[in-house]
């Protein structure tokens, strides 16, 4: 193989291995600033005041058991979406926490929501919920297609996982770009949860 070759194939692996790290990684950061009107807590949840907030997109389509389902729908509910890949290291840490906040919550006015993406197939998508206990519904989406409905300059889903807080106005709260546990998942949920 040339030295330039070389060259070419090492940059085609060093593009790949960022993209995979930024595709699953076990964390993120982005900061308010600018008009944005949200402000990065020292926990790393981005939260908007309850008048700023900007109103989520259509997070409608098929779910990964090929059930038909809109997110606004639970207008009147505060939703938690989660964004997760069966394949990504970061959301099997999380899922038994999602799992187990979801069940104690059940029927108290929160709603859980999954984003599957870049899953080829609904099959590993499916598995994975059962191992994890995961009981709330899905929707598919293997290219990012809902991800991208977010605008610019909002609390956008950036990584994998991604974890959004929409209040019941069906205006996005909160975001947090890292596998979550419990108590932060709740340090999230339970201040939208409490508006009038």
């Amino acid at each position: 193989m040339s030295t330039r070759s070389r060259a070419v194939l090492l940059g085609a692996m060093a593009a790949a291995a960022a993209l995979t790290l930024s595709a699953c990684g076990n964390g993120g950061t982005s900061g308010g600033g600018g008009n944005t009107g949200f402000v990065t807590g020292n926990n790393g949840i981005d939260t908007v005041s309850q008048g700023k907030r900007a109103t989520a997109p259509d997070l409608s389509g098929k779910t990964i058991d090929g059930k038909t389902l809109d997110v606004a729908d639970y207008k009147g509910k505060v939703v938690v979406i989660n964004v997760w890949g069966s394949w990504c290291g970061p959301c099997r840490e999380e899922a038994k926490y999602f799992s187990k906040v979801s069940q104690a919550y059940e029927g108290k006015g929160l709603q859980f929501v999954g984003i599957n993406t870049r899953d080829t197939s609904t099959t590993p998508a499916v598995a994975f919920e059962k191992e994890h206990g995961i009981s709330y519904p899905s929707l598919y989406d293997p290219t990012g297609k809902l991800m991208l409905r977010f605008k610019k300059g909002t609390l956008n889903p950036q990584l994998i996982p991604s974890t959004l807080v929409i209040d019941k106005d069906g205006k996005v709260a909160a975001r947090a770009l890292e596998a979550l546990d419990d108590t932060t998942l709740l340090k999230m949920v339970e201040p939208v949860l409490a508006e009038k």
